[in-house]
């Protein structure tokens, strides 16, 4: 597998107006772990890293592991037990509708676990990583709240399609199951973000494997692909939550993922049984919870060359 993340793409980027106007780095990182010993820093989990040592940990880890694959699963697994936390990013300072930050080494929740791992499977610094965080979470790379890639399968998977693609029905055949989804940006952003944009209605049609249908197409699944949960509850079907395929000892596809209580690697087997345990603890109270309804699996690209950012807009308050 190849990756192109040379100087020549930074360079673009920066010709084509970031150097001037992006948002940096955060401003003087701890500079605790740069005389720490590297073999100190190894025995660490990334959540437990300083900026400083996690920067190290990326530049020795893209030197020790070639392959893209197998170093999406090593960042991964070295956050296993990754303390969970819902709702960790924002574009503060770069936008100040709120105070959360535009990276969280210490916590996770399940997208931004799997935006990091990715991040870092790309990079060979802190500051590539940093740079390809805001590449892959938002459209285009172009910074702010109305341009990130809130809805999974009409936002993120649509805008880093160079980085994944939708194999889920091919996965699933020509019989597999499919729903629709409508999405209404303005009005999200209006209510959640108190954000105006002028952005329409869109539709699709989307396809997925079901649950029960995992098992036969496991063999086909490879390490680093992205995996979409789809939840379903009153004739309504969404992506709840996401996470990244690995392949365990035993040669099977294992499910890698950060969740209450922290990022955890299960079966798929398991994932489906805590699943189907939940539901029957929801029927048994007479709550109707969401149901497990399947996965979208997208195909983690052999040939990756990674899109410069568009110019930046000016920072400044939302609606601005």
């Amino acid at each position: 597998m190849r990756h192109v993340l040379a100087s020549t793409v930074l360079a673009a980027a920066l010709l084509s107006g970031c150097a001037s106007s992006s948002a940096p780095p955060p401003q003087n990182p701890p500079q605790a772990g740069a005389e720490v010993p590297l073999d100190t820093i190894l025995r660490k989990q990334i959540y437990q890293m300083t900026p400083v040592e996690a920067g190290r940990y990326v530049s020795w880890v893209h030197a020790q592991e070639p392959d893209l694959r197998k170093r999406i699963a090593a960042i991964g697994r070295k956050n296993i037990g990754q303390p969970y936390r819902l709702n960790l990013l924002g574009e503060f300072p770069f936008q100040v509708h709120d105070d959360l930050p535009m990276f969280s080494l210490d916590h996770s929740d399940c997208v931004v676990f799997a935006e990091h791992t990715y991040a870092m499977a790309l990079s060979q610094s802190w500051e590539e990583f940093f740079w390809m965080l805001q590449r892959i979470r938002y459209r285009d790379g172009v910074i702010g709240v109305a341009t990130r890639n809130h809805y999974t399968e009409m936002d993120w998977n649509v805008a880093n399609r160079w980085l994944v693609t939708d194999a889920s029905a091919e996965l699933a055949g020509p019989n597999g199951p499919t729903y629709a989804m409508t999405i209404d940006r303005a009005r999200f952003l209006k209510t959640r973000h108190h954000t105006d944009a002028d952005l329409p209605v869109e539709s699709s049609r989307q396809a997925y494997v079901p649950k029960d249908g995992v098992a036969a197409i496991a063999g086909r699944l490879r390490e680093g692909d992205f995996v979409n949960v789809i939840s379903t509850r009153n004739g309504e079907y969404w992506a709840s939550h996401v996470g990244l395929v690995v392949m365990g000892a035993d040669g099977q596809p294992h499910f890698l993922h950060s969740s209450e209580p922290q990022v955890r690697e299960e079966t798929f087997a398991s994932y489906i049984a805590r699943a189907a345990a939940r539901e029957e603890r929801n029927r048994q109270e007479g709550r109707n919870g969401t149901r497990l309804a399947g996965f979208k699996f997208l195909r983690l690209n052999d040939d990756i060359v990674v899109p410069p950012m568009a110019p930046q807009p000016r920072p400044g308050h939302p609606g601005a």
